[in-house]
């Protein structure tokens, strides 16, 4: 006790002592890990329009491409459907199809798939179907779709809550044994929520296999990076809790499939998690319920509307005698069939039960959900019986 009062004593000299206690810390301070290897490169990577798209897979370019050509016709579809009051909300991705797309292809069937409200077209990518990834923006339903079946976690609006809950199944299913990968997708937005945070640092203590893909599309609703964070990066944020940071073009589809390919591998075997940070643009407003005009400019959304992603992709690869005509005239009757398709479907009026309020809330009723589910069974009944 006398050694430890002394020690104490010296750390908390009085001001104006004649020397300053200066300690030299323990080595427990020193860092796990060497910083420099996790931190991202200068310059967002690219690959179309350099010679090491020369090396990538034709067919890996032509599906990229189908995909891109389907994402940008399911975003104006959507788009239009909000207009015509068949959607409540809509919240476009136009511009950022190559990060998403990305997303989708480079998992296994056995992989989880974490997306933001922002991402139903990685879900439809991912084999999701169009109708019931807008089942949740129309308002019908609880989801839309079965997570287990699709390998997809529920779309919802909470900003940034999916995150925590990838790097709990990441780790649970390592501890099983299971060789699963999550990926979960956010916002520049969602990097702003305590959530973002505790995700990262739960998952880089665990070593858990989870990708996380932030998609930099420039502002948080109305609120542009530079008043959310003074890094040099988001990739940078990585550093902090001892996992890579990469930094790619978010318009260019194959940097993009490249990047994360490199972290989902890294993370199945037992390298741990990486940050992705996407660079993008919100061509859209942020929602059909959002004026973009009032805090950007017309001359900012045309000057990256001649880096689209769909644009640049279709130009390198027919540069390169990869794409012609006829492969260009079947992705857009693809993706015109898929979009008449969801117009017929979102088109019609949807059949409701009431008391799928009920439904799935908890695994057994509670007493009281049980006594208001009597309730409204009581009325329905009532109601039936007056017709």
């Amino acid at each position: 006790m006398d050694s430890l009062q002394q020690r104490s004593s010296t750390v908390q000299e009085p001001p104006g002592a004649a020397r300053a206690y200066r300690p030299t810390p323990p080595p427990a301070w020193r860092p796990r890990t060497d910083p420099a290897p996790l931190l991202p490169d200068a310059e967002p990577l690219r690959v179309l329009g350099t010679d090491a798209v020369a090396d990538a897979d034709p067919e890996l370019l032509r599906r990229l491409y189908r995909e891109l050509v389907r994402g940008r016709r399911y975003n104006a579809q959507a788009t239009a459907l909000t207009k015509q009051g068949r959607l409540a909300v809509y919240p476009s991705t136009t511009g950022q199809e190559a990060a998403e797309v990305a997303a989708a292809l480079v998992l296994e069937e056995r992989d989880w798939l974490f997306p933001s409200y922002r991402d139903t077209l990685a879900a439809v990518a991912r084999g999701l179907d169009p109708v019931q990834a807008l089942t949740l923006l129309r308002g019908d339903w609880h989801t839309g779709y079965d997570p287990r079946e699709h390998r997809i976690a529920p779309l919802s609006t909470p900003l940034a809550t999916q995150l925590p809950h990838a790097v709990g199944l990441a780790h649970a299913a390592r501890l099983k044994g299971d060789d699963v990968v999550a990926l979960a997708m956010v916002g520049d937005g969602g990097t702003s929520e305590g959530d973002f945070h505790e995700a990262l640092n739960f998952a880089a203590v665990w070593q858990a296999p989870v990708v996380f893909l932030v998609q930099n599309n420039g502002f948080a609703i109305s609120v542009p990076l530079a008043k959310q964070t003074a890094a040099p990066s988001l990739a940078h944020k990585a550093v902090g809790y001892g996992m890579p940071g990469r930094l790619v073009d978010g318009n260019d589809a194959v940097a993009v499939h490249q990047v994360l390919t490199e972290a989902v591998a890294r993370a199945r075997r037992g390298g741990g998690p990486t940050l992705v940070e996407a660079v993008t643009y919100r061509i859209d407003a942020h929602t059909n319920a959002d004026d973009a005009t009032r805090y950007r400019g017309d001359s900012e959304v045309e000057a990256w509307r001649a880096h689209d992603p769909v644009l640049i992709l279709e130009r390198e690869l027919t540069e390169r005698g990869i794409l012609d005509e006829d492969a260009r005239r079947a992705a857009a009757e693809e993706a015109e069939t898929m979009a008449a398709r969801l117009r017929e479907s979102m088109n019609a009026d949807p059949v409701l039960d009431p008391m799928d309020l009920f439904a799935h809330v908890y695994a057994e009723k509670t007493a009281q959900l049980r006594e208001q589910a009597a309730q409204l069974r009581a009325e329905l009944d009532a109601e039936s019986e007056a017709e």
